[in-house]
């Protein structure tokens, strides 16, 4: 007795939807099939065009007969494909789960027609005198291989030394009788640098100026407290004024505002604002800010504007600023990618463009923001890139936007010849609170390193209530919060920051004595750009970093990387002194 099909149906058990059929092989070369020399030569489909034919021929004849049952065969056949493509779809799932991507992609191209089922038996392969061709991954599955396919090793393992961009190097002695005026920057520039602090050039500055005037593509490498900013900042106002002087930027309208005359019009159209002639790039909202206060009195000093174009503020007062029109631009990726796609500023313009802490630059999440705005700049500007490490993790960059430049490379500034001591303290974990506590009520401004937010602020409290004079640097803080913790730490009303690696780019607080690492970092780039908060411009620092006993070996790796040589590396208790060991 028939069943009505509806809502839960289940078919009973001994249901067959092929009974009362003749069976037929369609995809099958064994006895009862056409071998292949027997097909037929016009056939142009593998295997089974002639038997599709008789196959609608007698699918036709038996709907004219039973309806039903030529409906139930195209039910059967739909449900039978769709375990066939589940099958398949399952395996692409498994095979881009062990990393075959590759393969999936030479499979889709394979059948690209899901009516060319011969070409299923070989996608995702290589045939080569009908072998297949495999490759071995790390954990010995053997994985087909595409032809033409190779090594996709675009981005190195974090803590990989990757092989150093031959660079010129510059000692102090080659720029001991270097001045700003030798290295031609112009008076009310050089003025400012002496104001600033900066009355004779560092090694780098003077490596580095003379090429930036020549308008020549630059990379430079220098410590953490070498003087990049500077070195940058100081030739790229130079460079604009040589730029305004040939007429480079004669379109660009009066940055003041003509005088509102009786009988006009209150609210008369606005006259274009000035497009920026600079930009520069950074890859932290501190870094940017602390840039602008170097670059601005820079560029006021020659008749120049800048404007900080960071997230986390408000962004009214910066769109005010581009409408008035600027000269430089300062700011992170986000916020000035976010105010291209408003059409609120204009990059056609940009003459030179600089991006500071470049290897973090090309990190995961900063390469392609970064790409994408460098492509809104006019492809002939001038490409400066500076950063405390610079190897091939920048070679995207630099094979896109850079041509022939000139690599400089401080000589003796290796993280090695830095005069800091390095110690290592392995601590249990039920007494790291206590060593950490410790080690801040030590006199002198100490900067504490954590990984996560949660732990900094914990941090941060727990040193409070013990009477520490403490303030914390974080993501979680608004801006204007962490502008107020980091000034209150460089005036000396808090003697301790606690802080994420947010503060490990490009912050320059002078005479910091220790850095303390309470989570040990990740990579060695990391680690440089932490210790490079101490032992800035020839002083002394010290950098403890505080491991639990199963980190020793990556921690050695990591140092070895760096080319750092302990002082001491070992077990630490509470109430030790860390100067006896």
């Amino acid at each position: 007795m028939a069943q009505k099909r509806g809502r839960g149906y289940r078919a009973p058990t001994n249901y067959e939807p092929s009974r009362g059929r003749k069976p037929r092989r369609r995809f099958s070369d064994d006895a009862g099939g056409k071998s292949a020399g027997d097909r037929d030569p016009k056939s142009t489909r593998r295997g089974h065009a002639g038997e599709d034919r008789n196959v609608g021929r007698d699918r036709e004849a038996r709907s004219e007969r039973d309806p039903r049952a030529a409906r139930r065969e195209v039910l059967e056949d739909h449900r039978r494909a769709g375990r066939t493509r589940g099958h398949e779809s399952g395996k692409r799932e498994r095979d881009h789960e062990r990393g075959g991507q590759d393969e999936t992609a030479a499979s889709r191209r394979d059948h690209g027609s899901r009516r060319d089922h011969g070409s299923r038996r070989d996608h995702g392969s290589r045939r080569e005198g009908g072998a297949r061709v495999f490759a071995f991954d790390v954990d010995g599955r053997a994985k087909p291989v595409r032809e033409g396919a190779g090594p996709r090793d675009r981005h190195a393992p974090a803590d990989v030394v990757l092989e150093r961009l031959e660079a010129k190097r510059t000692t102090a002695a080659d720029v001991a009788d270097a001045t700003f005026e030798r290295l031609g920057l112009g008076g009310n520039i050089v003025r400012t640098l002496a104001e600033l602090g900066a009355e004779t050039p560092f090694p780098i500055q003077a490596a580095t100026i003379p090429d930036v005037l020549a308008g020549r593509h630059v990379l430079g490498r220098g410590r953490t407290g070498s003087g990049k900013t500077i070195a940058f900042g100081a030739p790229l106002v130079e460079r604009l004024l040589q730029l305004r002087a040939a007429g480079a930027f004669a379109q660009d309208p009066p940055r003041e505002r003509p005088k509102q005359v009786r009988g006009e019009r209150k609210h008369a159209p606005r006259r274009p604002a000035r497009n920026p002639k600079a930009v520069i790039l950074a890859p932290t909202r501190e870094l940017a800010l602390q840039i602008d206060r170097t670059v601005q009195p820079i560029a006021r000093s020659v008749g120049l504007y800048t404007a900080q174009l960071v997230g986390g503020v408000p962004i009214d007062p910066q769109l005010h600023a581009l409408e008035r029109g600027v000269d430089i631009v300062i700011g992170t990726p986000g916020r000035i990618e976010d105010l291209i796609k408003r059409r609120r500023l204009d990059l056609r313009e940009v003459a030179v463009s600089v991006l500071d802490e470049a290897d973090h630059m090309c990190e995961l999440g900063f390469l392609e923001p970064v790409q994408r705005i460098m492509r809104h700049t006019p492809r002939e500007g001038q490409k400066l890139l500076f950063s405390a490490t610079l190897d091939q993790g920048v070679s995207e960059l630099v094979r896109e936007f850079l041509r022939d430049p000139a690599v400089h490379e401080v000589a003796g500034d290796d993280p090695a010849a830095v005069a800091s001591e390095h110690r290592v303290f392995i601590v249990l974990r039920e007494h790291k609170d206590e060593v950490l506590l410790q080690l801040v009520r030590r006199p002198g401004r100490i900067v504490v390193f954590c990984r996560t937010r949660a732990f900094a602020e914990r941090l941060a409290e727990m040193f409070g209530e013990a009477g520490v004079r403490v303030t914390a640097l974080h993501g979680d803080l608004a801006q204007a919060k962490r502008e107020r913790n980091l000034a209150k730490f460089a005036e000396g009303k808090a003697a301790v920051l606690v802080a994420t690696d947010v503060a490990a780019r490009g912050i320059h607080v002078d005479d910091v004595d220790l850095v303390l690492q309470a989570d040990p970092a990740d990579d060695y780039k990391t680690y440089l750009h932490r210790s490079g908060r101490t032992g800035r411009a020839g002083k002394t620092g010290e950098v403890i970093t505080v491991i639990p006993r199963t980190r020793q070996k990556r921690t050695r790796e990591m140092l070895e990387n760096a080319e750092i040589e302990p002082v001491y590396f070992g077990d630490f208790v509470p109430g030790q002194d860390p100067h006896d060991v």
